[in-house]
């Protein structure tokens, strides 16, 4: 199996756009799949630059309904009109940020996905957890085991002329298999990924041989200790996983330096054009 990282928020090896946003590349002996496209038609150049072939792509996985997983899946669906798309039923929603009173543009920012992708043929909403064939399926997380990550609070959808707090009830995870090994790959992780892992465990009975995911866990100020104290307390939970962890995109590089402390090789950052080989 291989898994390229076409776009996040960090410079790679590889000369590649960075931006804020995600989109993960996947080819096994069966699919060629993309989870997320990220911000902008950016991720469709660093395709290109990676000489990988957009136009083969056969499965496209929405992980969550924002705006830098999804921007550039109109410019893909130009270039590749074959490809299915899946998404929850829920993530068309009217999402928001939170960015505080005293914001120069407005309180409430819209950071939902184009509304044109609702309409695309080629697109399949789901609701809950989804078979698609052998190799791949969606899951989700029905009941949280863990409180969500403290970044999660000034993240609301707009309902019946009112904000709420998100539920992420649009969030979805994708599992590949693949000779005999198993990957989780999830975009934001907004549920929190050890409830994400109990509800995997939950579901399948053990655990994946690999996760990709970021983490929601960044930060634009500095970290108050009780918040560096969360991020080391999901780094120590997940150290007890007989899992390869990689994370990259809404983690942020600090809080994954406090959780490279504390689980060394097991866990290691993604940065835009990187390749997994598993």
């Amino acid at each position: 199996m291989r898994i390229v990282n076409l776009i996040e928020n960090t410079e790679g090896s590889k000369g590649c756009a960075f931006a804020h946003g995600l989109s993960f590349y996947v080819e096994t002996q069966r699919h060629r799949i993309l989870m997320d496209l990220g911000p902008s038609e950016q991720t469709l150049e660093n395709a290109e630059h990676l000489n990988i072939d957009l136009r083969s792509v056969d499965l496209v996985v929405l992980s969550h309904g924002h705006y830098d997983h999804s921007g550039g899946i109109m410019p893909f669906s130009a270039l590749n009109a074959q490809a299915k798309i899946f998404m929850q039923n829920t993530a068309g929603g009217e999402y928001y940020a939170d960015d505080g009173e005293q914001a120069p543009d407005g309180r409430y920012r819209y950071i939902g996905i184009d509304k044109n992708i609702c309409k695309l043929p080629e697109l399949i909403t789901v609701e809950g957890d989804h078979v698609i064939d052998e190799e791949t399926e969606l899951f989700t997380v029905k009941n949280r085991t863990h409180p969500l990550p403290f970044t999660n609070k000034r993240l609301l959808v707009l309902r019946n002329g009112a904000y709420e707090r998100d539920g992420f009830e649009h969030e979805h995870f994708l599992l590949v298999r693949e000779n005999g090994k198993s990957v989780l790959l999830s975009g934001c992780a907004h549920n929190g990924i050890l409830s994400i892992l109990d509800a995997y465990r939950e579901k399948y009975g053990k655990l994946p041989d690999l996760v990709i995911s970021g983490f929601h866990l960044m930060v634009k100020r500095e970290y108050r200790e009780n918040e560096k104290e969360e991020v080391r307390a999901i780094a120590n939970e997940l150290k007890k996983y007989p899992v390869k962890f990689y994370t990259c995109h809404c983690t942020g590089t600090e809080a994954y330096e406090l959780m490279k402390e504390v689980m060394g090789e097991q866990l290691s950052y993604v940065h835009s054009g990187d390749e997994i080989l598993f």
